[in-house]
């Protein structure tokens, strides 16, 4: 048996945004459209407080394509100055079940992240949005606001993060950009924005319903597990509610918060993937506050690693290896 084996450097060497924006609005119109299958999230955790692992897998029909995502957070990794995330996606031969390909994901998982949001902030987004602000301020926020930047016409960001050093690195790693980013004190300070992004772990709401404006715009991008939550469950039981899969969203996404109150009906939240191929509505009025739930969907890992693997080999950064 011959494999492909994709180190994060020849990961890199082909990953764009337009390649990652491509893949991902593919998978949520795959989704939305029942083309194939995303299985149950297995969730599990390591010794050390806080850790965690899972493990997403689909399937893509028409693609013939499946696979799955292994991820891994440890947060007591920062102190030993190695990263707390950790990814790889395996892809394998619809035919015959066997593995085709090995991808390290670390990087490629950010891109993917961050394209999702971009995909599904143009669609919902004011077209006029032109502030942004951002909660939390870790390793995935700084692709997610270059990503955003790809969408639409930014003049300023806010930042903030509960240790203020956290948003100070990331402004200075924004310093090429030829606009404003300002450190703020105050986390009203960011929400005060025509887009919101929100990236942390938390397990307890930091967006209050009372200092969002109408017409904004929130991608939560942080809750993917049981127990995370980022937003005031009155802004969701009031705001426009999209997701990347609405049944995941109520599980282990931020609207299982709301759902679990009964305050959010199922039916309530909109798949992008429809929004996207036009057989379901977005945002319909300016002042309509918009939520999009990124919970993550293994469509988009296997979609952008293939993209990923066959730019791989048009530019024979890889090759097939004896498994």
């Amino acid at each position: 048996m011959s494999i492909f084996l994709l180190s994060e450097a020849v990961v890199a060497g082909v990953l764009t945004r337009t390649l990652a924006f491509a893949a991902v609005r593919e998978a949520f119109v795959a989704s939305a459209a029942g083309d194939g299958e995303i299985f149950a999230v297995a969730q599990g955790r390591g010794n050390p407080e806080g850790s965690s692992f899972s493990l997403k897998s689909a399937l893509v029909a028409s693609r013939d394509i499946g696979g799955f995502k292994f991820g891994s957070y440890w947060p007591g990794n920062r102190a030993r100055d190695i990263p707390a995330h950790a990814s790889l996606t395996v892809l394998i031969d619809g035919q015959t079940g066997l593995p085709r390909a090995i991808l390290n994901a670390s990087r490629l998982n950010a891109f993917r992240t961050a394209a999702a949001d971009a995909v599904a902030t143009e669609a919902l987004a004011r077209p006029d949005a032109e502030t942004l602000g951002l909660v939390g301020c870790g390793h995935q926020a700084e692709f997610e606001i270059r990503a955003i930047l790809d969408i639409r016409p930014i003049k300023s960001i806010r930042l903030w993060n509960r240790t203020p050093d956290g948003a100070v690195r990331l402004r200075d790693a924004l310093a090429d950009l030829a606009l404003e980013v300002a450190v703020v004190d105050e986390i009203e300070d960011a929400l005060k924005s025509d887009i919101i992004i929100t990236t942390t772990a938390a397990r307890t709401a930091l967006v209050r319903a009372d200092a969002v404006r109408p017409g904004t715009h929130i991608s939560a991008m942080g809750s993917d597990q049981p127990g995370k939550q980022e937003l005031d469950i009155a802004l969701v039981a009031d705001a426009k509610l999209f997701a990347d899969k609405p049944e995941q969203s109520i599980r282990i996404g931020e609207f299982q918060h709301a759902q679990a109150r009964g305050l959010l009906r199922a039916d309530a939240i909109t798949a992008i993937g429809a929004v996207l191929a036009g057989t379901a509505s977005g945002r319909t009025t300016p002042d309509e506050i918009t939520i999009f739930d990124s919970s993550g969907i293994a469509m988009q890992d296997v979609l952008i690693a293939e993209a990923i693997l066959q730019a791989a080999i048009a530019s024979g950064t890889v090759r097939s290896i004896a498994f």
